[in-house]
């Protein structure tokens, strides 16, 4: 018996988005960090040509999401990946690649100048990941500030 696995990987906009996917995606995040409230998906579709959001689901079932914030400075329009996760019963499939692929395509569409990201040096399948894409360390710090919520 062959198992058919129908994978695709989407880009989400505020008038597809269902509570079902929204609960799909609230869970899967859950897994990238369980102590980060989540924003609900409506807020950040709000608009449209601020966010792009991509997942993927296998028959029908959310496995990986992967989001690009946009912004315009003076230095160039330009993109900041954040919030990637791939379900971790389905890592090492190429999901990741996928959805990565798909945002990095937008953003040639778009036609920003620079997409940025951050990942924890601790997430090697990541980084060698974001690396094969042709991702380069960048020679700058990175600080943050908090606002008590």
């Amino acid at each position: 018996m062959v198992k058919i696995i129908a994978m695709t990987i989407n880009l989400l906009t505020k008038s597809e988005l269902t509570a079902p996917l929204q609960q799909e995606i609230a869970s899967l995040f859950f897994q990238l960090s369980s102590t980060i409230e989540q924003l609900p998906l409506e807020t950040i579709l709000a608009d449209d040509e601020r966010l792009i959001f991509a997942y993927c689901t296998i028959n029908g079932k959310v496995v990986g999401i992967a989001a690009m914030a946009l912004y315009k400075v003076i230095s160039g329009a330009k993109g900041m990946i954040e919030d990637v996760v791939v379900d971790e019963m389905h890592r090492g499939k190429g999901i990741g690649r996928k959805m990565m692929e798909t945002l990095l395509k937008e953003g040639e569409n778009r036609k920003l100048n620079e997409i940025l990201l951050f990942s924890g040096h601790h997430r090697k399948a990541a980084i060698h990941l974001y690396q094969s894409l042709g991702f380069q360390l960048k020679k700058s710090g990175i600080y943050n500030l908090r606002f008590a919520q």
